[in-house]
């Protein structure tokens, strides 16, 4: 009978799937040949295909009144006019957008941990996905998978990298002196009341601007940006390539108002960010010149007055 697993280092069933891989001597991937052959020309061989995946409890109940709470404290006769609960504010939507990003880290985590223990540089067609948990209500499955490489000289990165690009677009980098460092995922939740004046432009009789839902949606967008461009500064990162980008919206129940309604969006930004590496100069090119004529030496003495300007 096997040991329960703590939680530290790869789960059972990933190191099972390693020792087999080394055994046999074999890789698998989900590369295409012209994928293979990009990532081959720029120094790099594949290892192995390789997983993380976490399943966690994401329930609606949190800190005040629930992660979605929109904090309206106005109304109907003496409307102060709702605002923007942002999680990058320090909203109590913060507190599910931990919860995402720690469900998300652990997933990578043991990615990272699978590619480092085939032996590989870093993951490059990873896939990030969140779906239900069959059975189990308010539990998601946070699942990433990708192909390990390997560098083909002596110089190893102090941490494999995880990106999204695919193998063509990975040698592209690499070719024009960069590198990815790590797969990021920006989140943002923001909460508006559909207060007096949304219902007002809501309903309105001409066609126009529902402005408070136009400030709902941009500030969410904003703030994961903010949050994505956050985590690659931190992480040593001089940009990100972007990869997907989502936005949800959806209509709730208020929890401070009862029989009144807010808006919930979340914006989800995923990308890799990438940093420069420097390249020796390149050697100075020369030419060289043939005379078909016999004006060899009045083309020798020509150069030897260039060279002593």
């Amino acid at each position: 009978m096997t040991e329960p697993w703590n939680g530290a280092g790869l789960p059972p069933v990933a190191a099972a799937r390693v020792a087999e891989g080394r055994a046999s001597g074999t890789w698998s991937s989900a590369l295409s040949t012209g994928e293979f052959a990009a990532i081959r020309a720029v120094g790099f061989e594949p290892v192995g295909q390789v997983m993380g995946s976490a399943v966690y409890r994401v329930g609606r109940s949190g800190r005040y009144w629930g992660y979605h709470a929109c904090g309206y404290r106005g109304g109907w006769l003496n409307d102060r006019g709702a605002t923007v609960a942002l999680s990058g504010d320090g909203a109590p939507s913060a507190a599910l957008v931990a919860v995402l990003d720690e469900a998300r880290r652990a997933a990578l985590g043991r990615m990272t941990a699978e590619c480092a223990a085939l032996g590989g540089d870093g993951v490059v067609t990873a896939q990030l996905t969140t779906a239900p948990f069959p059975a189990a209500p308010h539990c998601l499955e946070f699942r990433v998978i990708g192909t390990a490489v390997r560098a083909a000289g002596p110089v190893r990165p102090d941490r494999p990298f995880t990106s999204h690009l695919d193998g063509r677009g990975f040698a592209k980098l690499v070719t024009a002196g960069w590198v990815p460092v790590e797969l990021l995922v920006g989140t943002s939740i923001g909460v508006r009341h559909d207060d007096y004046r949304t219902g007002l432009q809501r309903y309105s009789w001409s066609n126009r601007e529902v402005e408070g839902w136009t400030e709902l949606v941009g500030r969410v967008r904003a703030d994961a940006r903010t949050q994505l461009h956050r985590q690659a500064a931190q992480r040593g990162g001089d940009g990100v390539v972007l990869a997907a980008s989502t936005l949800r919206v959806r209509e709730e129940h208020c929890l401070a108002r009862d029989k009144q309604t807010d808006h919930v969006a979340e914006s989800t930004l995923l990308g890799t960010s990438v940093a420069r590496f420097a390249t020796a100069p390149a050697e100075p090119r020369t030419l060289t010149v043939m005379p078909l004529n016999g004006d060899g030496d009045r083309l020798r003495r020509r150069l030897a007055r260039a060279a002593r300007r």
